[in-house]
């Protein structure tokens, strides 16, 4: 049998951090072992899914490159056949109709923690044989009442569970809809699911899907319940300590392999080894060496790794990503500017986060009309007009325009005014850039281009006749 997995998200909102672990190891499994991943969209609760949450897990998992095998398989298609189960386990004594009502139902738990016992379904319609007129059942399926649930957890080793503790889960609500732990037993089980990775907030579902799928004759999973992720103040994560949708990632600059690399040391380990490219994942993931405690988010961490990919990748594939948040800035790479694989190799070292590259990138392809206020003040002054002056002459007479003449021009006028490089470059960098930053004053220069360059000059140099004669 092919060994298969899947991530199985509700769509009630957005593709979360410990969502994207669970589809990561989920899916580096599969890949590890030569299996199938399967992404399957539980999407019964009709109240609460929503078209654009199924979109925001697309794209989430598209931008994070967890391709899928197949899918994506949506449980609203599939109700005909959770009904043909549901009638088979009625058929079978392995259910049977509840027509409690809900007064009665909570008269029966209050009675209960009167007597400090455990709140649960006493299974008083097990026996009942004639309906009750007026009232629309529930369908409970039938659990064991003696013996012992076994699961075996790759992380967290066995985990026993008495039956007598389970009480008779209703499978199909009055309107015949299914319930969660029908839906997921009976895809799993027509999916053909070996392995179930998933957040452990599901391991007390557990036991009673596996004596549903006793009930029809099939042997469980293996189950791999992965501990929950916590904030820096030890509490469960949330909004407020970074748990934003995966794609608020990609617009706050974030590459996918970082997240990625992230999100796997967040309970898995392999030595002291932090940066793992994905093929070091798919070979060295294992179930069986995630942590079983809780692992806490660190977005300074996540920070740093998302700067070291950034300094590593190609200049290629660093350019695919900022495209795009150069797009959201109105602009076009391609139209105009220099071609951005340059830039980004110009860039690469000084950037944590490609909207912080993106928005030190926007003078290489659109013109601006002010100066930042603090670097003009401090660079733009009366003394710097000689150098940019003569720099502009040279400038307009260069022949080849290339980083290498362009910064012997800029250290001739150094050497000619008895200046230091940096009493000629900075202002000349301010001119050209706007601000008080960017790549070597010659890879500037070059990528910015002839034009730009003299008009940008012009442009400072009124700047500083304008100061001057302010001051006068």
């Amino acid at each position: 049998m092919k060994l298969t997995t899947r991530f199985a998200p509700s769509p009630t909102g957005y593709l979360h951090v410990g969502g994207a672990r669970t589809a990561l190891f989920s899916w580096l499994y599969a890949r590890r072992h030569g299996g199938d991943f399967i992404l399957r969209i539980e999407d019964t609760d009709r109240e609460r899914s929503t078209k654009e949450s199924v979109n925001a897990i697309l794209e989430g998992m598209s931008w994070l490159g967890l391709e899928y095998d197949q899918g994506p398989f949506y449980q609203t298609d599939r109700f005909k056949r959770y009904n043909e189960i549901i009638q088979q386990l009625l058929n079978d004594g392995n259910a049977y109709y509840c027509y409690c009502s809900k007064g009665e139902l909570d008269e029966m738990r209050e009675g209960q923690r009167s007597r400090k016992e455990k709140p649960r379904y006493t299974g008083i319609c097990r026996s009942r044989s004639e309906p009750r007129e007026g009232v629309e059942p529930v369908v409970r399926f039938k659990n064991p009442t003696d013996g012992v649930v076994i699961v075996e957890d790759s992380v967290r080793g066995n985990v026993a569970f008495q039956n007598s503790e389970l009480d008779d889960l209703i499978i199909a609500r009055s309107d015949g809809t299914p319930t969660y732990n029908l839906t997921v037993v009976v895809d799993d089980l027509d999916m053909g699911l070996t392995h179930v990775i998933r957040g452990d907030d599901h391991l007390n579902n557990t036991p009673r899907q596996i004596n549903i799928l006793r009930a029809l004759g099939t042997a469980p999973p293996k189950y791999a319940h992965l501990p929950m992720i916590l904030g820096s103040d030890g509490a469960r994560l949330s909004k407020r300590h970074g748990a934003v949708s995966v794609m608020q990632y990609r617009n706050d600059g974030f590459l996918p392999e970082a997240l990625l690399n992230y999100l796997v040391r967040l309970g898995w380990s392999h030595g002291d080894q932090e940066i793992f490219s994905m093929d070091e994942m798919v070979e060295l993931f294992d179930t069986s060496e995630v942590n079983n405690s809780a692992s806490t988010f660190n977005p300074e961490k996540l920070l740093w790794l998302n700067q070291h990919y950034i300094k590593s990748s190609s200049p290629e594939h660093i350019a695919r990503h900022l495209s795009w948040h150069l797009g959201e800035r109105d602009i076009d790479p391609t139209k105009s500017g220099p071609e951005l694989t340059k830039v980004v190799a110009a860039q690469q070292e000084r950037a944590k986060t490609l909207v912080e590259m993106a928005d030190n990138s926007r003078f290489f392809y659109k013109d601006f009309t002010e100066f930042d206020e603090k670097a003009a003040k401090k660079n733009l002054k009366a003394a710097a007009a000689e150098p940019l002056t003569k720099m502009r002459e040279m400038f307009e007479e260069l022949e080849i325009w290339d980083a290498d003449p362009l910064h012997e021009i800029v250290k001739e006028v150094a050497e000619t005014l008895d200046l230091k490089l940096g009493k000629v470059a900075q202002p000349l960098r301010v001119a050209i850039s706007g601000g008080a930053i960017s790549p070597p004053i010659d890879v500037t220069l070059e990528l910015v281009g002839r034009e730009r360059v003299l008009n940008r000059v012009d442009m400072a140099l009124k700047f500083i006749e304008q100061r001057v004669a302010a001051q006068g």
